[in-house]
């Protein structure tokens, strides 16, 4: 799921990588270079040829989990790190990479059914690029609004500072608050961490929480911001009051220490977005994993679910997999765990039990993408503009009445998503306050969207919809929570202080669930195993 409003102004630098290892915690050294085995339960010996395309020792790195993420570290060890991993294996228990990314095409529509942008940030546009998929960018136009459903009327968001006194979603009073609260009038941090909730009532007041930030938790995390942590959750934007006093102080403050170290060139190779837009591919979203994992070849492998790992005493690791062919095991100096963070907890208990405890912990709501097709006749007048149904979508607040969580206009989005004269809409419904959806046929969730939409979008006399999809994800966002950085650590410090160093954790729960911020993740373990690989592995 993608947010549908952009707080891409408060940002501020990326956080550091958090799988640093400490210095004076030094693995143990390899004692000897040894071969990359791979071996069936019955039969031959596969040779490592098999493996990696060519004649190569033990792995570098085996990367578990072929989503968006496992992929992403692969492709930027290669671009980035060959030297010292030269030899990455991908393993995927499904029989297709992409993990969450789902895209389909048929009868002349195009779909996604899991996230459906991306925030066009320089990490995912170098990916992109490295992948061979420069030409096949689209990107939205940036000046189309975002709406959120409030008393009954579809409210266009500010999408830019000279916007604010003007929009009608907030009372004056209410931007008045907002803006004291923003340079530091209001009450002082608590002390502790605080909620999503508790920190945007402080900083900002009622009004931009339950008409901004209350939805936009739900269209990015489909969570409820009573509970997710603002440090967690949002970190960039917690971090500005911590460094600068208040917001705009943080911001400020910000921007001087960028301006004090002058930036490295930009990529030449990367497309230059205008405005705060988002990207998706000509043909969805799918194009990326399919063509890092064209680029990668035989080192990725589908159909192989990881059963056990285990560490050797030169200090490397045997994972062992159920594959189409029988059992496989492999070798590697490093391994990084993409997978969710339930899955891991089974594997990694045998070497952990409270890393294994803390991953648990982590909880992950069910969500359903409900896509449907309207005729264009079927929109209300007075959400048109120009005649056409424009903008990226718009969000539901919970407070007023409605179940979807968020309505995408996919075929207002981007280019050839829908026949002419037909409407294509993507709804998310679900999350961590409507958990009920489990119980409910595919019937039923697009009889509560059409509901839904017919109180504010469809004209209530319209003809059904024409459904294209429903795809109900049953453990589908992790939920950043308060004290989810805490058993990030907990499991992370359980893993070094037990020695399994070159056991990397990643993925969404991990990085942040927005699709760029996978991509961000991935450069930064694909560092951290660099690092690892230098400092530690046998040479």
């Amino acid at each position: 799921m993608t947010a549908l409003i952009d707080l891409s102004l408060l940002r501020s630098s990326p956080s550091v990588s958090p799988f640093s290892i400490p210095h004076h915690q030094h693995p143990p050294r390899f004692r000897k270079p040894f071969k990359l085995r791979c071996s069936l339960a019955e039969g031959p010996t596969i040779s490592s040829s098999k493996i990696d395309g060519g004649e190569s020792s033990i792995a570098d790195c085996v990367i578990v989990g072929g989503g968006i993420s496992g992929l992403c570290i692969a492709q930027a060890l290669a671009t980035k790190h060959r030297d010292v991993a030269s030899n990455v294996i991908v393993t995927e228990a499904r029989d297709r990479v992409g993990g969450n990314i789902t895209t389909v095409e048929r009868d002349g529509y195009l779909w996604e059914e899991g996230p459906n942008s991306f925030q066009p940030s320089d990490p995912i546009l170098t990916m992109a690029v490295d992948s061979g998929l420069k030409d096949d960018l689209v990107l939205g136009d940036p000046n189309a609004p975002r709406f959120v459903l409030w008393e009954g009327k579809l409210r266009p968001v500010p999408s830019k500072p000279t916007d604010l006194p003007f929009f009608d979603l907030m009372s004056i009073a209410g931007k008045l608050r907002a803006g004291f609260g923003a340079i530091g009038i209001r009450p002082p941090p608590p002390g502790y961490e605080e909620s999503v909730e508790e920190f945007v009532r402080r900083n900002l007041g009622a009004e931009v929480f339950e008409r901004f930030i209350e939805p936009f938790c739900s269209g990015v995390y489909a969570g409820d911001p009573s509970k997710l942590s603002m440090k967690a959750a949002f970190g960039r934007v917690w971090k500005l009051e911590e460094i600068g006093g208040s917001i705009i102080g943080g911001t400020f403050k910000t921007i001087q220490e960028r301006n004090k170290t002058p930036k490295p060139p930009r990529d030449p190779r990367l497309p230059k977005p205008k405005g705060q837009t988002v990207g998706s591919f000509r043909k969805g979203l799918t194009m990326l994993p399919e063509a890092i994992a064209n680029s990668l070849g035989s080192n990725v492998k589908l159909s192989w679910k990881l059963s056990s790992i285990t560490k050797l005493g030169n200090g490397g690791y045997n994972l062992t997999f159920e594959t189409p062919e029988g059992m496989v095991s492999l070798q590697s100096r490093s391994v990084v765990m993409t997978i969710p963070s339930h899955v891991a907890s089974n594997l990694l208990h045998p070497l952990s039990a409270a890393a294994a405890d803390a991953l648990s912990q982590f909880y992950y709501p069910p969500v359903a993408s409900v896509t449907v097709s309207y005729p264009k006749e079927a929109i209300r007048k007075e959400c048109l503009i120009d005649g056409e149904l424009k903008g990226f979508g718009q969000l539901h607040p919970r407070s007023q009445g409605i179940e979807t969580l968020g309505t995408i206009y996919s075929s207002s989005l981007f280019p050839n998503r829908a026949p002419s004269g037909r409407v294509l809409l993507l709804n998310y419904i679900g999350g961590a306050t409507n958990t009920g959806i489990l119980s409910k046929t595919e019937g039923e969730l697009v009889e509560a969207v059409d509901r839904d939409l017919r109180k504010m979008l469809i004209n209530p006399n319209a003809k059904d919809p024409l459904v294209l999809g429903v795809r109900v994800w049953p453990k589908a966002i992790p939920q950043f929570l308060v004290g989810h950085l805490d058993l990030l650590d907990t499991a992370r410090m359980a893993l070094r202080d037990s020695g399994f160093h070159g056991l990397f954790l990643g993925g969404n729960y991990v990085s942040g669930v927005a699709l760029g911020r996978c991509v961000e993740g991935a450069y930064e373990v694909a560092t951290e195993v660099k690092e690892f690989l230098s400092q530690y592995a046998y040479k």
